[in-house]
């Protein structure tokens, strides 16, 4: 079984480069498809920018993302200690509409689940864990 690896960042955006290299070195270290390698890049950068933007409106927190290779299947699990949020609540946007008869919101999570094979949320202890799941 391969060993989890953990990187743990001030939820700010200013942490993204290291969190894509976090990413990217985990993928390439298994062979990863250039097309895997940039939709999971992709996912993480959309959900890594919501925890930035939203998880800590009272002010500054952390994101810490877990990332193995299992198996051929990549497995990210982005943790923050925010507020509590799952993004896949809402139901999936219809893409048909126009953004104005659309509205806000919403896109950036379909675009996740389109690039992904899965995608699992839970709340524990406190935190905010969101699974995303690709066979490389």
């Amino acid at each position: 079984m391969a060993a989890e690896q953990v990187l743990r960042v001030p939820a700010q955006l200013s942490c993204m480069d290291e969190v894509l290299a976090f990413v990217s070195a985990i993928l390439d270290a298994h062979g990863c498809t250039p097309q895997a390698r940039t939709q999971l890049r992709m996912a993480m950068e959309e959900l890594y920018v919501n925890i930035a933007n939203y998880a800590y409106p009272a002010g500054d927190g952390w994101a810490e993302i877990r990332g193995v290779v299992e198996d051929g299947v990549a497995i990210f699990t982005l943790i923050d200690g925010g507020m509590p949020f799952d993004p896949l609540a809402k139901p999936d946007p219809d893409v048909l509409l126009s953004g104005e008869e659309r509205g806000i919101g919403g896109l950036g999570i379909y675009m996740v689940k389109s690039m992904v094979d899965a995608v699992e949320y839970v709340y524990r202890d406190g935190c905010n864990r969101l699974t995303l799941r690709k066979k490389l």
